[in-house]
Formats: structure tokens, C-alpha cells, sequence
């Protein structure tokens, strides 16, 4: 097995980095011997106006580049760094740049893929109003509050802002929402993460030093062909974020091993029910108490069940 990753590994990923006992569960990890920052909340600190909601939970949060470099040494897959360009299905396998050959192939490699580019963007568009916009910085920082902290709808905002503390002294803050909506409001990210840094460095980050950078993705809308031959497009790749909070690792982990079932045991690949809702993982309170409102388009949020 080879991955092929145009930056260097391992390389700084942006990202909250939260992570689901759902995903402990998918990866059969033991928390106790995973090497790296591993920070376990038992409650999130849900805002709403002026309700401030503390939800009883078991969740984690690690750096992904820490995370995926595990994930990787794990796996016992060789890696080179390369660019891909230009894939070129030959027989029942792929050439790639006209330098690798393989039988199989996995585009695992986010919203800009070349898997997705070069095989499936004509097969399986994206949905529009479904992308998410987000600005976030992950810095070194001696928090004080180890809880992690999600505000929901401020000043119009179509998505939430979250403060998530890491391990041994790392901090991850950011603002995301659907991208469409707020254009149509007139309105640009950044504004909602200048309020977003007025408002921790009035509280919970002072002194702190944010440079955020931005990137886009997109949450879970149809995926009618996500297996072409002995292609597979999984993950971000294929569009699977969550709908209520966004979040991505879980659906790819899930369609990762999906995908190697489907090679290694004759499995059909199908993400129909891959993509849950998160804050199952969270409980009924949340929702309960901070979803009632339609939040994305033609869905309601629900307390359990797939989104389709």
C-alpha cells in the first residue's frame, strides 16, 4: 500500500480536532496508549443567547497532525510526497502522472482531491448551499478553562464558533458556517471571527496572539456514485461532514474502512448511512434545547437516525 500526499509528513492540518467515542470505537484505539495529546471532556459548554447550556459527555480532542501520523504508522503504508495531477484509468487499474501504477485507488485527500477532481466531479457535483467556510488557529497556549466551548447562531452567524483545548498546553479556536448564507446576508467570515476574537480575549484567551487561516468544505448531501471501477472517493473527498456540527474525522473513518472492506473482502461500497448526526454522540439535550430551528437547508435536525 502506498499513500501519496503533496506535503510532507507529518504536516500541520487545521482542524478542532474533536473527536468521537464513535470514532475510538470505529479505530478499536485504546486511549490509554495512544502516544500523543489526548484530552477527554466531560461535559461541552453549549452557548445560546443568553442560555448557557453545560452537556454532560465523553468527547476527545487531539492534533491532527499527531493523529493522522499515528493513524498512518499504523496502518504500515509506505508514503511519498507527490503532487497528483493526472490520473488515467488503464485496464482495471490507474496510472498516475505517468509514474505510478495500482490496481486500487482511494481519493482520501479532502475537498480538493484529485481522486474527486480527476474521476468524480462530473459524477457526483457538490452541492452549493452545502459548502461550510471556516477561519481557525491552533496555537500554543496555557489555557485555563479546560472545557471545551461551542457558540451557536451569534449575530446571525449561520454555523457556531468553538474554543477546544488539547493536551499539555495546545489551544484550537475558529468560526464555521455555510458559506452561501452568508453572502447572502452580506456579510464575510471574518467579521464573525473578529467578534468571535474580541469576545475570548475578554475571557478565556487573553494575551493570546491569533493569525487564522481559512479553508472550505462540505457536508454530507447526496452521494449517488462514490465507487468508480476500483476507485473510491472517501471523506472530505466525497462530501460527508455532518450536518448539525460539521464534523468530518468520524465520516471518514468510517468510509476509509468501508473503502477496504470493499477491496480486501469483496464488500460493496455504499456511504448511504455513513454519515450520522454528532450530537447523537452528545445527547438529547442539545438538541432539545439548542436545534429546534432549521439551521441547514430542507432538514430539520433529529435526535437519532442518518442523514440521507
Amino acid at each position: 500500500m502506498l499513500v501519496l500526499d503533496r506535503e510532507r509528513l507529518p504536516r500541520l492540518k487545521l482542524c478542532a480536532g474533536w473527536i468521537t467515542p464513535e470514532v475510538v470505537k470505529d479505530l478499536g484505539m485504546d486511549l490509554a496508549s495512544y502516544p500523543h495529546r489526548l484530552l477527554t471532556f466531560p461535559r461541552l459548554r453549549v452557548h445560546l443567547g443568553r442560555l448557557h447550556i453545560p452537556v454532560p459527555c465523553v468527547q476527545h480532542s487531539i492534533r491532527r497532525f499527531e493523529f493522522d501520523a499515528w493513524l498512518l504508522e499504523r496502518s504500515g503504508a509506505a508514503v511519498e510526497q507527490h503532487n497528483v495531477r493526472h490520473i488515467v484509468a488503464d485496464g482495471e487499474g490507474y496510472v498516475i502522472d505517468d509514474t505510478y501504477r495500482c490496481r486500487y485507488l482511494i481519493g482520501a485527500g479532502g475537498t480538493r482531491c484529485p481522486v474527486y477532481r480527476e474521476l468524480f466531479r462530473e459524477l457526483n457535483p457538490r452541492a452549493h448551499e452545502l459548502q461550510i467556510v471556516t477561519l481557525e488557529h491552533e496555537i500554543e497556549y496555557d489555557w485555563q478553562d479546560p472545557d471545551c466551548h461551542l457558540w451557536f447562531f451569534e449575530h446571525g452567524l449561520p454555523g457556531y464558533s468553538w474554543y477546544v483545548p488539547k493536551e499539555k498546553g495546545w489551544l484550537n479556536v475558529g468560526v464555521g458556517a455555510l458559506a452561501a448564507r452568508i453572502k447572502k446576508g452580506g456579510e464575510d467570515i471574518k467579521e464573525h471571527w473578529t467578534r468571535l476574537a474580541n469576545r475570548l480575549d475578554g475571557a478565556l484567551t487573553r494575551g493570546a496572539h491569533f493569525d487564522p487561516k481559512g479553508f472550505s468544505y462540505y457536508l454530507r448531501g447526496r452521494v449517488d456514485v462514490v465507487r468508480q471501477g476500483n476507485a473510491f472517493i472517501t471523506g472530505d473527498a466525497a462530501g460527508l461532514a455532518t450536518r448539525d456540527l460539521g464534523e468530518g474525522i468520524g465520516p471518514a473513518i468510517r468510509s476509509g474502512i468501508r473503502a477496504a472492506e470493499a477491496i480486501l473482502q469483496g464488500k460493496s461500497y455504499e456511504l448511504a448511512d455513513v454519515t450520522g448526526l454528532s450530537v447523537t454522540s452528545i445527547g438529547r439535550s442539545m438538541l432539545d434545547r439548542a436545534a429546534r430551528a432549521r439551521v441547514f437547508p430542507g432538514e430539520r435536525l433529529r435526535a437519532r437516525g442518518p442523514s440521507t
